[in-house]
């Protein structure tokens, strides 16, 4: 029975050296003349492994091919730009000069600003002196007591800024006694300070900021009111209407609320507030959960 599957024998160097080659020739006395030096073949797994060898990228330059070589070159090349980009970073001074550009422009738009209001307000002129200088020494005493009596209980007012305002009124002629008077009327007016609600028809801006307690609650007359009643305080009582885009919670009858950001408007001579998207809502006695 025939087969035609065949086998290769792997013959290795040591054996390559024994084997008889065909054209061996014999000796005077019949012996086989056997070469003192016989030729040696690499087998199929070290010709196999030098090919790989020669093609593996960290073989020397000069056994490499031309396309792993230019691919070598590249690679170098890059990481040359990429350390030079990395080092003008480290050294640049791009971020400085732009804080010195954004800080240069702010200061130039104040300046532009304040020349603009001295042309209303000559004491706002940033090139003229302070008020307070004009003063003697005993009327300046005066003018800093009644501040700091001004200052007392008043949110964002130092007894600085209220003696400057009070030196500027004296220092245009005004006498102390009327310059305080005005100058206690606008700090207890002022924009984002909770006044009165007796003082919100006099003032003269179209948003305020009160305190009070809902005293009561009316049956709104539009879709449009989500809440209408009355606010009162220690000095009098306004009503307040909740606009329902306003999207602000529900007010309990008997309940304290701090109202910042109110709109003002007029109807048949009586002043009253409305609540709208840009108004807040406090509640003193329901924030402070902890004493529940």
């Amino acid at each position: 029975m025939s087969s035609n599957n065949s086998s290769r024998k792997v013959v290795t160097v040591d054996e390559q050296a024994f084997e008889r080659p065909e054209d061996a020739g014999v000796d005077e006395d019949g012996f086989e003349v056997v070469d003192d030096k016989p030729a040696f073949r690499a087998t199929v797994q070290q010709e196999t492994q030098a090919t790989v060898d020669a093609n593996h990228p960290d073989a020397g330059v000069d056994r490499l091919s031309l396309a792993a070589e230019e691919r070598a070159m590249a690679r170098e090349a890059e990481k040359a730009r990429t350390r030079a980009r990395w080092d003008r970073r480290q050294t640049a001074d791009r971020e400085a000069r732009t804080r010195q550009v954004a800080a240069e422009g702010c200061r130039q738009r104040r300046e532009t600003f304040a020349e603009r209001r001295a042309a209303v307000d000559p004491w706002a002129d940033p090139a003229r002196a302070d008020p307070r200088e004009s003063l003697t020494q005993e009327k300046l005493a005066q003018v800093n007591k009644t501040a700091r009596r001004i200052a007392t209980n008043r949110t964002g007012w130092t007894a600085a800024a209220v003696s400057r305002r009070l030196a500027t009124q004296v220092a245009d002629g005004q006498d102390l006694p009327t310059a305080t008077v005005r100058v206690a009327e606008q700090v207890r007016t002022a924009p984002g300070t909770v006044i009165p609600i007796d003082a919100v028809g006099d003032v003269n801006r179209s948003t305020v900021s009160i305190t009070g307690e809902w005293v009561e609650d009316w049956e709104p007359t539009s879709p449009a009111i989500s809440q209408v009643g009355l606010l009162a305080d220690d000095t009098g009582q306004i009503k307040v209407t909740v606009w329902t885009k306003s999207d602000q919670p529900r007010i309990d009858e008997g309940e304290r609320i701090r109202i910042f950001n109110a709109k003002t408007s007029w109807y048949e001579g009586r002043v009253s507030v409305a609540l709208t998207r840009r108004s807040q809502l406090g509640f003193p006695e329901r924030d402070r959960w902890w004493e529940r």
